[in-house]
């Protein structure tokens, strides 16, 4: 059974020290003393007459004490907040007990062996499912409906346009989605989002249209790479939504799920390195040094590089004498706060072709017009 803490805060009630208490707790002291100093986020420092902890996921904001002229304790408000590192923690133990019972794909029909010269890249980003756009405020309509038709249509439109390369990288560059929990508000700052749906609901839209569409690729590609980055929107959900995809195709060895915590992310094809960042922790000037640095060995090895970020959701490209970096478009409609703010941009978003010995060598960009043109031929 595991230990709570409670259970760590008597064994130093007990025995005085943290070395005796980890040692009648059967632990390690090191464990003791992360497990208190997570405690003491909590609001437990019994020397300060604080013994009154908040629950799991929140922290201590301040403590008033009132004590009477004798110096005695006689009232005590103890204010807390979400502790957004340890909510991060338990997001990472749920996903962990849930990957062990999600069910496993099984191993799809191999397909014909495509050019194993070419990588085709299918690059979303900002793609918000669970936002709610109304179109005579924003221009377009947009929900979680709309969303998980559209990202179906786009792929396959795409997929039977791409050249028949052997191998495709499913770039999602993160904020997939609005939200990242029940509250439908930006994680770090509180914003309030326009959203569409319950947050149960996103998470099981977003699970089944990643999977459609990683099976559609399966279909075309003897190798799948699969990124779902993190985004300003999805810091935890990237996270969830990485390890059960990965859990998911554990079993297919075709797809190669990337599980990197730090949002920062390479692929090396050949001679052409690949980079990748959401763009909410550096923005396009500079970043070029920051792949470097981080993937140094791969860029040493490389002749040809490419970097590719979101964020802002409109197109710009510089070339640096380092790589090619680019900033991409969304496919999703913007929502109020972009379109009261006067921040407009064209929707689309690309496959992009690259060789083993020549870098980029071919692109198609896929609009949501072109989608609706298909529809209605």
């Amino acid at each position: 059974m595991a230990l709570t803490d409670q259970d760590y805060i008597d064994a130093i009630k007990e025995h005085g020290t943290q070395r005796k208490a980890a040692d009648a707790l059967g632990v390690n002291r090191r464990t003791l003393e992360r497990r208190m100093k997570r405690i003491a986020r909590k609001g437990y420092s019994p020397q300060h007459d604080m013994t009154h902890t908040v629950p799991d996921g929140f922290k201590v904001k301040g403590v008033s004490s009132l004590y009477n002229k004798d110096g005695v304790l006689s009232a005590q408000w103890v204010k807390s907040s979400e502790d957004r590192d340890r909510q991060y923690e338990l997001m990472q133990e749920a996903v962990a007990a849930l990957s062990e019972d999600i069910p496993r794909a099984t191993i799809a029909p191999l397909p014909p062996l495509g050019n194993d010269q070419l990588l085709n890249v299918y690059t979303i980003t900002d793609y918000h499912l669970g936002m709610l756009a109304w179109e005579p405020e924003t221009g377009a309509d947009w929900d979680t409906d709309i969303a998980e038709r559209m990202l179906v249509d786009w792929f396959s439109h795409s997929i039977s346009q791409a050249p028949d390369a052997a191998s495709c990288v499913f770039a999602q560059l993160g904020d997939f989605m609005h939200f990242d929990g029940l509250d439908s508000v930006t994680p770090s700052s509180g914003h309030i989002l326009d959203a569409d749906t319950r947050f149960t609901r996103l998470v099981r839209v977003a699970i089944r249209v990643t999977a459609r569409v990683i099976d559609m690729l399966l279909s075309k590609y003897q190798t799948v790479y699969v990124l779902m980055a993190e985004g300003n929107h999805d810091l935890a959900s990237s996270c969830w939504l990485r390890e059960l995809t990965a859990a998911r195709y554990e079993n297919e060895p075709r797809v190669m799920v990337e599980t990197r915590p730090d949002p920062y992310y390479c692929y090396e094809h050949g001679l052409t390195s690949l980079f990748w960042h959401h763009g909410h922790k550096h923005r396009m000037a500079g970043i070029d040094a920051v792949f470097a640095a981080k993937f140094r060995e791969v860029f040493g090895r490389t002749k040809h590089s490419y970097a590719h970020m979101g964020h802002l959701h409109h197109r710009d490209l510089k070339e640096t004498n380092l790589m090619i970096v680019e900033q991409h478009r969304t496919l999703a409609a913007p929502d109020a706060y972009a379109s009261r703010g006067g921040w407009m941009s064209g929707r689309s978003s690309t496959v992009i072709t690259y060789h083993r010995e020549y870098g980029e060598v071919g692109r198609i960009t896929v609009s949501p017009e072109m989608l609706r043109l298909s529809d209605e031929r």
